[in-house]
């Protein structure tokens, strides 16, 4: 029957129907009369409901795949790839569905390639700023606090807490900069690792913060792509920035171990949680972004002890060079 076209389908099933009603008909000891009798009524209205429902129900068959792909349809989110519907139904509605999970790949690999892309522009565009703020700002700033350094020897002492004001204004100044361009583009990471990047984040977040962030790094931990550290890197820097402005937390678990593919980022705090309202601010949707562009499962749940939020990123491990 799935080789067989659906308007046949349709048509051959009506067929059977209205042939089985004749033939019941026709060996049926039941007759109708001029004029029609209530029981001869009663027999007419049962015999039209039973082949309406056996019609039905033939049709409900045929078309529930058609169903099953409008539900896909309504429901698919390029955020959440891989959906896909299991072939099924006539020829016709078996190429259709075939067509539709098709378009989906296209449109999968697609946003991947075009979010490779931004995040590409994003992260030279940071990087760049980085060594501006370095090169320039900070040029600058020592260049005042060696001024006011070679001021200070030779000012009357009435001037001297002034002066020396100044010049924690511009040591703070330079801290500053040198915060920014560590947000920016994490040196620490390409020079030490994900590990001392991550640590030394996680200690910067705490001094801003006050919230307290319980670190657990499995050793000997699998080798990821750059792409994916830096991936690890901004949704653990993302979930924390969210968790001092959301939450209301006062405390942070932040994990990375093995796991049977790879690495496994794990962010835990004890906040105020989702309250039932389904996150998908643009933050989130970066974190998914960057996800995607790395073949990463990203997941975002309320913790099961009640309280508080639960991210975690599951990042494949580097593929094996070739000895």
């Amino acid at each position: 029957m799935r080789n067989i076209p659906l308007y046949w389908r349709v048509f051959a099933m009506n067929a059977s129907v209205f042939i089985a009603g004749v033939v019941v008909l026709a060996v049926s000891p039941a007759t109708v009369s001029s004029p029609l009798t209530p029981a001869e009524a009663i027999v007419l209205v049962g015999g039209l409901a039973a082949l309406l429902g056996a019609n039905l129900m033939l049709l409900r068959v045929s078309f529930a795949p058609l169903e099953r792909l409008t539900r896909l349809m309504k429901r698919v989110d390029l955020l959440r790839p891989g959906e896909r519907l299991a072939l099924s139904g006539s020829s016709e509605i078996a190429e259709l569905i075939k067509t539709f999970n098709d378009m989906l790949d296209r449109l999968e690999s697609e946003r991947r390639v075009a979010a490779r892309r931004v995040l590409a522009g994003q992260e030279a565009e940071r990087r760049r700023i980085a060594q501006e703020l370095h090169d320039e700002i900070g040029q600058s700033l020592t260049a005042v606090l060696l001024q006011l350094k070679q001021a200070l020897a030779g000012d009357p002492g009435e001037v001297r807490e002034r002066i020396e004001d100044a010049q924690e204004a511009a040591r703070s100044s330079l801290d500053e900069v040198r915060r920014i361009a560590q947000s920016l583009r994490p040196g620490v990471l390409d020079d030490l690792g994900l590990v001392s990047a991550l640590t030394a984040y996680a200690a910067s977040f705490e001094r801003r913060t006050a919230i307290h962030v319980a670190r657990r790094f499995e050793p000997s931990l699998p080798e990821l792509t750059k792409e994916a550290e830096l991936a690890v890197y901004r949704v653990a820097q993302e979930s924390l920035t969210n968790a001092a402005r959301h939450s209301e937390a006062t405390e942070v678990e932040l994990t990375l171990e093995r796991s049977p593919a790879g690495v496994v980022l794990r962010i835990a705090d004890d906040g105020k949680g989702l309250n039932g309202v389904r996150p998908d601010g643009g933050g989130v949707r970066g974190m998914r972004e960057r996800a995607i562009l790395v073949g990463a499962d990203f997941s975002l749940r309320a913790r099961p002890e009640g309280s508080g939020v639960e991210i975690t990123l599951d990042v494949p491990a580097a593929p094996e060079q070739p000895a």
